[in-house]
């Protein structure tokens, strides 16, 4: 259905020309089959505006009906411009901002060289410029939640954070690291009073941000749980395509959803994400330190993007923005980590023509780390590991575009990228799990000696 360009499009169309309480609604001018709206109040309200100007500009762009599928050379440049715009007023400012304070402390060059990392994050790029997706206003969102949250504006981030939820509901992937945080934090206050009022505080400024922009549809009980039901579209499957999850690697061996029913898929998924989520979240909220929360976030995103139920490759973008943000403490193992999630997208981004994008992405992206850190010309034993790894995955994608799949087999080479960026996940989630422990180990014997 013309891919997620007419989707967004379509959302703008949708949006700008039925009243709000028919956004998420099956009517006669809103089949949901049709690119339905299913994500959060924040993602209609953008799409109102962007129709709002389309509109003005052409009205054949949003015109109800008669607009679907519609592409035009002018529409395109007007859809890459709403996604810049909103890299320009809320990405990139977030990612200067925390450069500039969690690295305070790094020469004015070393910030601006770990500020181009993160705006050089090829997945980044690849899926909001080339797939229309606006996950940097959800991303940026998040981004100033992290900012404001460890300079201990904590009201403010929280705020920052439930508007990025209210934007995508995947942003629950990060949900609890900011819950553990701000918890930990809570909880080290002198008194039993300052505690609660902490919490209260905190507590009201999520009901009031989450009332505001659900107002509209929380009016009507009905409207509000079909709004609900939209954005948690259970039935749709266990994953999407061949996303490098542990359950789509599985499934070559052993056909889940074939052993058991859909529930019983959804217990296991929940139970195992929340099982592995734990150790994490305990840690943070015990010794809520800046580097255990950004650690902890890489966890949390990572866990629920291999072991949760239903995953779009896609979501490996929610692990990408906080591993970035680590990338001077390890060089060489986030732009490896960056790589393989950006790798583990290449199914999608052939199926929408964006290969001949993907490889000087890449290349800038890893020519630009490696000039700017140090750490590259020191780390070998990772060095070696590293390109062994990118050479494995560059002959992995060769052989996928010169070597016919067996006719049993159709779709072998999508399956062996999924299992190959899985292996990697898997290891990059043990090595954080490792690096939060040891930051664990070592905040519990300091606040020891201080006591």
């Amino acid at each position: 259905m013309y891919g997620d360009y007419e989707a967004q499009r379509h959302w703008m169309e949708i949006t700008y020309n039925l009243p709000i309480k028919n956004w998420y609604v099956n009517s006669t001018f809103n089949d949901l089959q049709y690119w339905g709206l299913d994500y959060p109040p924040l993602t209609a309200y953008h799409s109102w505006f962007c129709g709002f100007i389309a509109y003005k500009i052409n009205p054949d762009w949003v015109r109800l009906k008669t607009s679907q599928g519609y592409e035009s050379s002018d529409h395109k440049r007007f859809m890459r411009y709403t996604v810049l715009a909103a890299d320009l007023l809320i990405y990139f400012p977030a990612a200067y901002a925390f450069c500039s304070i969690f690295y305070k402390k790094y020469s004015k060059l070393s910030q601006i060289s770990i500020f181009f990392s993160l705006l050089l994050q090829p997945g980044l790029i690849l899926i909001d410029h080339g797939h229309f997706q606006y996950n940097c206003i959800s991303l940026g969102l998040a981004l100033w939640a992290v900012v404001l949250v460890i300079e201990n504006n904590d009201v403010l981030g929280s705020v920052m954070f439930c508007l990025a939820l209210n934007y995508k509901q995947m942003e629950l992937y990060h949900a609890l690291p900011f819950f553990s945080f701000l918890l930990g934090k809570a909880l080290k206050e002198i008194s039993w009073f300052k505690i609660f009022y902490k919490i209260f505080c905190l507590g009201i400024t999520v009901i009031i941000t989450f009332a505001i922009c659900w107002l509209p549809f929380l009016l009507d009980v009905q409207l509000a749980s079909q709004v609900l039901h939209r954005l948690f579209p259970f039935a749709r499957g266990l994953y999407e395509d061949k996303v490098a999850n542990v359950w789509c690697s599985l499934s070559i061996f052993v056909k889940l959803k074939n052993l058991f029913s859909q529930s019983t898929l959804l217990a296991i998924c929940g139970s195992s994400t929340l099982f592995l989520l734990l150790p994490s979240n305990i840690m943070l909220a015990f010794c809520p330190s800046s580097k255990s929360f950004l650690l902890s976030l890489v966890n949390s995103s990572l866990v629920f993007f291999l072991f949760s139920f239903q995953v779009h490759e896609k979501s490996i973008l929610l692990a990408a923005l906080p591993a970035s943000l680590l990338i001077s403490f390890q060089p060489v193992q986030t732009t490896w980590f960056l790589f393989v999630a950006c790798f583990s997208m290449t199914p999608l981004l052939e199926k929408d023509g964006l290969l001949l994008a993907y490889i000087p992405c890449m290349m800038i992206f890893l020519f630009a780390n490696f000039s700017f850190h140090e750490d590259f010309k020191k780390d070998n034993t990772s060095k070696y590991m590293f390109i062994l790894s990118i050479s494995s995955g560059i002959f992995l994608h060769f052989s996928s575009h010169t070597i016919n799949p067996p006719p049993k087999y159709p779709d072998i080479f999508p399956l062996l990228i999924s299992i190959f960026s899985c292996g990697h996940f898997l290891l990059y989630l043990i090595y954080n799990y490792y690096l939060q422990y040891q930051e664990f180990r070592y905040d519990l014997s300091l606040s020891k000696k201080m006591s």
